[in-house]
């Protein structure tokens, strides 16, 4: 069986997975803060790390993999929203928390084993607090607990920066009561009208980064095995995750590897809310479907950055309906088993570009076969390795916007797909025309590629 090897930030290098326990293997990702819609950027370490859980569930066993990613639902924008809507805070985090599950839902991300919530972990959070102060790692000040870095030799690993570059390339709140700039709040007090909770330290709510320490020990343990997230999480957040985590657990690492998926763009400028330039999923899955998104966010190696295009998505729309049309000329169950192939290419670091390639020359394959048992083998190993990254999940008919079509009029629809393929493989190019336009005028387009001819009606 092929090593799974993944590139772990923290040592920049790409490392054989090794698990602490191979019986309890242990994944954590920062989710969403649910006080808007998630955009197509917030999609990609979602739709990143579900591949991974998938993959790492075939290889473990599927109740041997525990997979924790949080929803942050107390926070300074969700505080923002509930004062311009006038809306309850918990109406906004619970209303946004449901349509983040159903908009990765649609793009086939998987729930994660454990989904906790801030607000359900706070005695987690004021005791770690509480435990960092007595080890001489972090302080009250005005009503605030901050985090001393400079307790924490090793602060900046992760990042790979230097004192003087965090500080001035970080969003670093300057307040007087710090005794060091790069100080951060791991309790602040709440104001008139906020959310707060009582503490030693007075009625006050936790810091961004204190929560997902306190989450991950709480149902992962004081080391897992993997944690994951976006680029721009590295610093400060992971960065101050494992100051939290390695000084309150006596030098225990946090994780034993990081993992973190590259930037979105939108035509080649990074996606940001505060750029106005995000597609938001919620929107996308009116006009495309999930599944199509979820490719597109594939094409790329995770640690890439992928730039976000309508030419992205028109490839990606081709790509599926060559494959989608192979499963729908050769009717088979997936095989029991995922290609070797496609599984060898996700162990390489999640390589989901050279995984989709491996499906192509497996549809390849399908169209080739000389005998009925051979093109059904490969068919039934596409469709294997398509869902084992969560693809091909849909009745290719249902795919195509034909299933609901009299078997009639699919079986003529088929015949002139079928005549017209003939006639240009005779290079009968005007009875090719002329079948072409019968099919238009029955409202149906036809597309070509190497896999042979695919239709849809629209």
């Amino acid at each position: 069986m092929t090593d799974i090897r993944l590139h772990d930030t923290l040592t920049g290098k790409k490392q054989v997975f090794t698990p602490g326990n191979p019986e309890r293997v242990t994944l954590y990702v920062c989710g969403p803060t649910v006080y808007s819609y998630a955009h197509i950027g917030n999609a990609r370490p979602a739709v990143v790390f579900d591949t991974l859980f998938r993959f790492l569930k075939r290889r473990y066993g599927e109740t041997h993999v525990i997979y924790a990613r949080n929803i942050t639902d107390v926070d300074d924008k969700i505080i923002e929203a509930s004062s311009k809507t006038g809306k309850p805070i918990s109406e906004i985090t619970e209303h946004y928390a449901d349509v983040y599950r159903a908009d990765m839902g649609a793009l086939g991300v998987q729930a994660p084993t454990i989904e906790p919530l801030c607000t359900g972990h706070i005695p987690q959070m004021v005791a770690m607090i509480e435990d960092l102060i007595a080890k001489g790692h972090a302080y009250e000040a005005e009503g605030h607990v901050l985090f001393s870095v400079k307790s924490y030799e090793k602060y900046g690993a992760l990042s790979k920066r230097d004192m003087d570059d965090m500080i001035a390339g970080a969003r670093v709140e300057v307040a007087p009561y710090k005794k060091d700039a790069a100080d951060f709040v791991l309790w602040k007090p709440a104001k008139d009208g906020e959310p707060g909770w009582d503490s030693p330290w007075g009625r006050g709510r936790p810091g961004w980064h204190i929560e997902c320490s306190a989450m991950a020990e709480a149902h992962l343990g004081q080391t897992i095995d993997i944690h994951g997230g976006g680029q721009d999480l590295v610093f400060p957040h992971h960065e101050n995750e494992i100051a939290q985590s390695v000084c309150s657990h006596g030098g225990a690492p946090m994780a034993r590897y990081w993992m973190h998926n590259g930037f979105l763009s939108m035509d080649s400028e990074k996606m940001s809310k505060s750029l106005g330039n995000v597609k938001l999923v919620h929107e996308l899955i009116k006009t495309w479907p999930g599944e199509a998104l979820r490719y597109a966010l594939l094409t790329g190696h995770y640690r890439a950055p992928l730039d976000w295009t309508d030419a992205l998505i028109d490839r990606t729309m081709k790509s599926l309906d060559r494959l989608y049309g192979v499963l729908r000329r050769i009717r088979t169950e997936p095989a029991a088993e995922v290609p070797e192939a496609v599984e060898a290419a996700l162990a390489d670091d999640l390589n989901t570009p050279k995984a989709l390639a491996v499906l192509f020359d497996l549809a390849g394959q399908a169209n080739r076969a000389a005998t009925n048992d051979d093109r059904e083998a490969a068919a039934a190993a596409l469709l294997a390795g398509g869902r084992a990254i969560g693809i091909l999940e849909m009745d290719p008919d249902a795919w195509f916007g034909v299933a609901d079509l009299p078997a009639e009029e699919r079986e003529k629809i088929d015949a002139l797909v079928e005549a017209r393929g003939d006639a240009r493989r005779s290079k009968d190019f005007a009875l090719a025309d002329t079948l072409r336009d019968e099919l238009t005028a029955m409202g149906v387009s036809v597309e070509d590629g190497p896999e042979g001819s695919t239709w849809r009606k629209g």
